[in-house]
């Protein structure tokens, strides 16, 4: 499985996009800024978007890619998420005045996009694609996910997982669940700095103090490279040589690899084979 970083900047600005994973040519892992990045044959190739949250900066580009392409797609775009995600969506976004209910047109029987309920716990197989729906504590109902290839390796053992917290914030049922895993390797957020800790708490995200309390939980026989997503682009430095200071890595620039931890920056334009 192709995963290709779209976007994962915690906001906007030149050479920043927000969240956005393609897994694959054909399943899109929330739709963030990064999604105008694609061609408009990339973004007709995808048939199921998978959306953590309601937050603008993990939507905002759902209905511009539906517009852009809907002349060029012969089904629906499935569209997959909790459901106060979808109420969110259907009453803020597609309700013909911020933008048309695509769910709706060209008519009820073939509209542009099909909304799809997801649980927390729930398993679903797309596109060749095993995907766990994980728990995440957030400011509004949020999910994370775990996805690998249904396809057996040579040792008969699946393969290991891609996981994504989505936004979140302290999450004892994630670890419990990520250490029953195969890990391939783990995206996981740190909006803030040490200085906005007060803020991070408030709108349930993390910053290094309370990562270093996250990864703390995970198993000691487990070891998997983990990548930070969703740092506010005015702080990322500052909150990468944090990580770097609780990992004990010593190492500048951007990467803790050499630490209690393996851990890296995320960036916009990484592609990685799982």
């Amino acid at each position: 499985m192709k995963v290709r970083v779209l976007g994962c900047s915690g906001a906007i600005g030149k050479d920043c996009r927000t969240t956005s994973f393609l897994l694959d040519h054909d399943v899109l892992v929330d739709a963030g800024t990064g999604v105008g990045d694609l061609s408009l044959d990339e973004m007709a190739s995808i048939e199921h978007v998978l959306l953590t949250h309601s937050h603008l900066d993990h939507v905002v580009c759902l209905p511009l890619m539906v517009d852009a392409v809907s002349a060029r797609r012969a089904a629906p775009l499935q569209v997959h998420a909790l459901q106060p995600t979808l109420d969110a969506l259907q009453a803020h976004i597609f309700n013909n005045v911020v933008w048309p209910d695509f769910s709706q047109i060209p008519d009820r029987e073939a509209p542009f996009i099909r909304f799809h309920p997801l649980t927390h716990g729930q398993t679903l197989a797309l596109g060749g694609k095993h995907i766990e729906v994980l728990t995440a504590v957030h400011s509004v109902p949020a999910a994370g996910y775990a996805v690998r290839g249904t396809e057996q390796r040579p040792d008969g053992k699946n393969p290991p997982n891609w996981v994504f917290t989505g936004d979140t914030e302290i999450n004892p049922a994630l670890w419990a669940r990520i250490n029953q895993l195969d890990v391939a390797m783990l995206v996981i957020e740190t909006a803030f700095s040490n200085r906005e800790s007060a803020l991070a708490k408030t709108s349930r995200h993390l910053s290094p103090q309370s990562l270093d309390d996250e990864l703390a939980c995970i198993a000691e026989s487990q070891r998997y490279p983990i990548y930070i997503t969703h740092t506010k682009p005015a702080e990322t430095e500052l909150i990468m040589a944090e990580i770097e200071r609780f990992n004990g890595s010593g190492e500048p620039g951007g990467s803790a690899a050499g630490g209690r931890h393996d851990i890296r920056w995320l960036q916009a334009g990484q592609v990685f084979e799982v």
